[in-house]
């Protein structure tokens, strides 16, 4: 177990230091994730399997949270073949990484005007591969565990609170938003 929280403690650390400035380089930061998860892979399989193992669909895991600048640190669990409805960040920037499985994230361009969705690419990643972007209120993305079978995990660094995020499903024929914003539902504190 002490492998385990020294693991947690360091991806925590790495995020908080990267994030101790309003606008940081999220490059950087995915770089020095990304070395982390590589190169202890094996040890995020076998100690985060009691987190794949819940069978308890989506949760969101808290790993820390700061309030100047806000960061909130957050471990996803992401059952198999689960998918997000497309959703935006609420204008904040962000780092998505797989710590386990794989992850497919794909981003949309919301049109100011009419609200319409148009895709602007997809991403895979595997375990250490970091998805990031920037603060911009017209961007949303969906995301998606790509196992049939297995619970993916994945590491995700906001500037800010995810409070008033917006929520939605692509209407036909024109994709725009069909919810109103929600709030994300946090499972619990993960200690390391």
């Amino acid at each position: 177990m002490g492998k385990y929280q020294h693991l947690l403690k360091t991806l925590r650390a790495i995020a908080l230091e990267h994030t101790a400035v309003e606008h940081p380089d999220l490059a950087s930061m995915a770089r020095e994730l990304g070395r982390a998860v590589h190169q202890d892979a094996a040890v995020l399989t076998a100690r985060l399997a009691e987190l794949q193992q819940r069978r308890h669909g989506f949760e969101r895991w808290q790993l820390a949270e700061r309030n100047k600048p806000p960061v909130n640190v957050l471990v996803l669990a992401w059952p198999p073949n689960h998918a997000t409805p497309v959703h935006d960040h609420a204008g904040l920037w962000g780092l998505e990484m797989s710590l386990v499985g794989a992850l497919e994230v794909q981003s949309y361009e919301r049109a100011t005007d009419s609200g319409e969705l148009s895709l602007q690419g997809r991403h895979w990643l595997g375990p250490g591969d970091g998805f990031w972007f920037e603060s911009d209120r017209a961007q949303a993305y969906r995301c998606r565990n790509l196992s049939r079978h297995d619970t993916a995990l994945s590491l995700h660094v906001y500037g800010g609170e995810l409070a008033g995020h917006l929520v939605g499903a692509q209407a036909e024929p024109v994709s725009r938003w069909m919810a109103p914003p929600r709030r994300s539902v946090i499972a619990g504190r993960l200690s390391g």
